[in-house]
């Protein structure tokens, strides 16, 4: 692997698509062989079911026995944490989870906290979450790596750039209907606030529900959106600057299409070969 390689990390929100069998599994492929057939093509997944609830360990360690030692696993913190207490009292979850998901060793990479678009009807501002926040980042442990993703654009100013610098978490950068375009997304000054970028490309779901809940085909012309992300991206990495980055099925319909669509931009771009 070259060194820009090294610096960008990229794959899927999740590997346990069926759907995917005959396309980016070959025939035949079972649901148990999916993670290390995944791992033999690339080396990184987000892992969406960790947002649900937290596994056995005995489940995280065939992910860990299933895969290579280079590879990589983002993992989605529980729901419990981000949904329902949002970030409050939630201590003895978070331990819960960490202790099962540090069985991956060196294979753990970013924890997401994926917090929800919070309306008027919530109850809940910018300026309480902001109050939680605070407490919630200074209570997590060393020796792992964060990422807070926010659905509310306006929120993301000064203020929560700030919060999440000073203990080196990363902002989630998402590309969703809600929130900034790549432009005026790193047009805001502060906006890396940790040690890495985490990226999602994640799309309308319910709009791509409408045209197809069947994810093995491209049913979204994505080539502009990838084409806005790819040269600041690539900014990042000739900085030195890592870049973890996922792609959602719901983004375009089948994400591995999505994957090779931003690799061959990459590509084109000289981000790859250098």
């Amino acid at each position: 692997m070259n060194a820009n390689r090294s610096l960008l990390r990229l794959g899927t929100s999740s590997w346990s698509c069926p759907d995917w069998v005959g396309k980016f599994y070959t025939p035949g492929t079972l649901p148990a062989e999916f993670i290390a057939a995944y791992a033999r093509k690339l080396d990184t997944v987000e892992i969406d079911a960790t947002f649900y609830a937290t596994p056995r360990k005995s489940v995280v360690e065939g992910w860990r026995d299933r895969t290579p030692e280079a590879f990589i696993f983002a993992a989605k913190a529980p729901q419990v944490i981000t949904h329902e207490k949002c970030l409050v009292q939630c201590g003895g979850e978070l331990k819960a989870f960490l202790d099962v998901m540090s069985v991956l060793g060196p294979r753990l990479g970013p924890i997401l906290f994926q917090l929800p678009y919070f309306s008027k009807a919530s109850g809940m501002t910018k300026d309480e979450l902001l109050r939680r926040l605070g407490p919630f980042l200074a209570s997590l442990p060393d020796g792992f790596q964060w990422a807070v993703e926010i659905r509310n654009k306006t929120w993301l100013g000064k203020p929560l750039f700030e919060l999440l610098a000073e203990r080196g978490v990363a902002l989630a950068l998402i590309d969703h209907p809600w929130m900034y375009r790549p432009r005026e997304l790193f047009a805001r000054e502060g906006v890396l606030t940790g040690p890495f970028a985490y990226v999602r490309w994640l799309g309308d779901r319910y709009a791509t529900e409408k045209l197809t809940t069947t994810w093995n085909e491209t049913i979204v012309d994505r080539r502009l959106e990838v084409d806005e992300w790819v040269p600041r991206l690539k900014e990042l990495i000739e900085r030195r600057f890592p870049v973890f980055g996922y792609v959602n099925n719901h983004y375009a319909g089948y994400a591995p299409d999505t994957l090779a669509l931003i690799r061959d931009s990459f590509n084109q771009a000289g981000s790859l070969s250098s």
